[in-house]
């Protein structure tokens, strides 16, 4: 009967597309195994790699690669190439499943999926190594693995789809990969334990290109390093390759707490002693960061970073944009240490102090600096820090460098924010949203979905994205359409966000879909 409706599903999108569409299992499915020698039919499908594998005569913009439901064993290589200049591949699971790629194998590749070519879509499933594994970099049986690395290709998009618990970083998105995208993206636990420190990031950016890089609405958390690093280490670099990236109304939290240090939810630098690789025309809106921060008594006097710009005084970073963020953190939330040219504007900031490097002062101008709207929550009233030189309060700051006009002060005990940070329509599921909450005295709080336009007596599921594999509520929206969310998840659980904090996935059924699925599938009935 299953494979009855998904024939009629593939009918009825070839009628109302026009598109090509192939189909993968998993090599040991039980009644429909992917194989090599498939042609990629329904009835006779690839296994994953081959189909990865097909050149742009067999498969081209508009086809879409459905992945049925199943672990996908291996390390996967795809060299899918659209060469329809407005048109996409996709790679997706089939509606109402979902595919797994496993990485646990003994493999020389350094990635679970890797990625080269240009214009393709890999949306909705799972990148992950599942069962027993080393973390630790001197045990023999070590082996490292990224999530994805997409090494090269321009315009291709990477949506909703759940990285995590990878031996690596979760993301590699390099720099010969311009005009992409990562979007709705849920990247956490990656990493491993090096000899020195926690390692494995959740997002790797560089760019090269004049386009510009999207990372947009990804859930980035508890990541044995940095969140997300915008950055490259190589100190000879002969080009500038880390530029023109957007980081727009992402979630980032946490980063490292499950190694007991925490780091930066995100940094934006190079370590270039040249100066020609200069991370610029770096634009970060609308994000939220925070670390662990039990805001009850005061501002813990230890180093939680949440954004840190800048790192070698060679290489200042310029032309960087920061608009809008919610940023905690603890002793050194911000850190502006080698920076050129910068806009900071309409930011709240919990914080020790708002550290700067003495070797950034002297960039400092009204014409290449603009700071003002900010709101600072901070432990003393001298809240901006010149690290080894002195600190000046809002008044001082502004009359000495014309920095932070309109921009208000206010003692850490004064902290607090709306209850509902954000709600955010998935972009490429209608029926999904993320909702990020706070509470300074962790009561449930009630969120009100009456501006969604969606209709009464629709169902609802929740998950806290910590436990993404459970359901933590599910209910039926009311007359008033307001949800009541619980916040005490942490049962003293140190790896774990406090119950100040908490990041939530609400699916809501669309129950007008399904009838229209019903009656399409009535109206195809005729051709069996």
């Amino acid at each position: 009967m299953k494979l009855i409706y998904t024939i009629i599903f593939v009918l009825i999108s070839f009628v109302l597309t026009g598109q090509n569409e192939f189909h993968v299992y998993p090599q040991n499915h039980k009644t429909t195994p992917g194989k090599p020698t498939g042609n990629g039919s329904i009835q006779n499908p690839w296994d994953l790699q081959t189909a990865l594998n097909q050149n742009s005569k067999v498969i081209n913009g508009g086809d879409v690669i459905w992945l049925h439901e199943g672990v996908y064993d291996g390390r996967f290589v795809s060299n899918l190439q659209s060469n329809i200049k407005h048109k996409h591949i996709t790679v997706s699971s089939f509606p109402n499943e979902w595919a797994i790629l496993n990485g646990n194998i003994n493999s020389k590749r350094t990635s679970v999926l890797t990625v080269s070519g240009s214009r393709v879509i890999y949306k909705s499933f799972e990148i992950t190594w599942l069962g027993d594994f080393s973390r630790k970099q001197t045990e023999l049986n070590f082996q490292k693995s990224d999530g994805i690395n997409h090494n090269s290709g321009i315009n291709c998009k990477f949506i909703n789809l759940i990285i995590h618990n990878n031996p690596g970083s979760g993301f590699g998105t390099w720099k010969q990969t311009g005009n992409s995208e990562i979007n709705g993206c849920l990247i956490f636990n990656n990493g491993y334990y090096s000899a020195k420190r926690g390692s494995g990031v959740g997002i790797y950016a560089q760019n090269s290109t004049e386009q510009n890089k999207l990372i947009k609405d990804n859930i980035i958390f508890n990541n044995y390093y940095k969140g997300i690093e915008v950055w490259s280490d190589n100190r000879n670099a002969k080009e500038q390759y880390v530029k023109n990236i957007i980081l727009e109304n992402n979630v980032i939290f946490n980063s490292a707490l499950i190694t007991g240090t925490p780091r930066d939810n995100l940094i934006i630098a190079t370590n270039d002693n040249n100066g020609i690789n200069i991370a610029k025309n770096i634009t970060v809106k609308d994000n939220i960061f925070y670390h662990n921060t039990a805001l009850s008594k005061t501002i813990e006097n230890n180093n939680a970073p949440s954004l840190t710009l800048g790192f070698n005084k060679n290489a200042p970073i310029e032309s960087i944009k920061v608009l809008n963020n919610i940023i905690i953190g603890r002793k050194d939330a911000i850190r502006i240490l080698d920076v050129k040219s910068l806009q900071f504007k309409n930011n709240c900031v919990y914080s020790g102090f708002v550290r700067f490097r003495e070797s950034t002062i002297k960039h400092i101008n009204q014409q290449n600096w603009k700071f003002s709207n900010n709101t600072y929550y901070t432990r003393r009233n001298t809240p901006i820090r010149i690290e080894g030189v002195r600190d000046y309060n809002i008044q001082e700051w502004n009359k000495k460098y014309g920095l932070d006009a309109q921009t208000t002060y206010k003692n850490f005990k004064e902290f607090n924010l709306n209850n509902v940070l954000d709600i955010s329509q998935n972009e490429y599921d209608e029926n999904k949203y993320r909702v990020v909450l706070f509470d300074k005295n962790e009561n449930d709080v009630i969120v009100d979905f009456s501006e969604y336009g969606i209709t009464k007596g629709t169902s609802f599921i929740i998950k806290d994205v910590e436990n993404y594999s459970e359901v933590l509520k599910s209910g039926i929206l009311g007359n008033d359409k307001k949800i009541v969310f619980p916040m005490k998840l942490n049962k003293n659980d140190t790896n774990k966000t406090l119950d100040n904090f908490g990041v939530f996935i609400v699916e809501f059924n669309n129950a007008e879909n399904s009838k229209k699925i019903g009656f399409l599938g009535k109206f195809f009935s005729w051709l069996f």
